[in-house]
């Protein structure tokens, strides 16, 4: 399957990414996504019937701190700092129209 992806694409990929892209840029960026789209073709071919699911998940500790779970109830102290209250909440201001 020949995965081709039109400028317009690679032009819209930029602007979503912030990126200002040159000429030479946009076509290494379009050369390298059709090799990504070449490569998941050739995934998708792979017979995989039959193969039980397989996971890994690593158990994730952090070794800066100890999780300590604490009431986090501080509505009080918040809404002391809050600029804008309104009852037992914080007002939003509004920002569009």
């Amino acid at each position: 399957m020949s995965n081709k992806i039109s400028d317009e694409t690679i032009e819209y990929v930029g602007i979503l990414s912030k990126l200002e892209l040159s000429g030479e840029e946009k076509a290494d960026a379009k050369a390298d996504m059709e090799k990504m789209l070449d490569y998941i073709d050739i995934l998708n071919e792979l017979d995989t019937d039959g193969i039980e699911p397989m996971s890994h998940v690593f158990p994730v500790n952090n070794v800066f701190r100890e999780d300590v779970v604490t009431n986090g109830d501080n509505r009080e102290k918040i809404l002391e700092n809050a600029p804008l209250r309104k009852d037992d909440s914080f007002e939003v201001p509004k920002t569009i129209g």
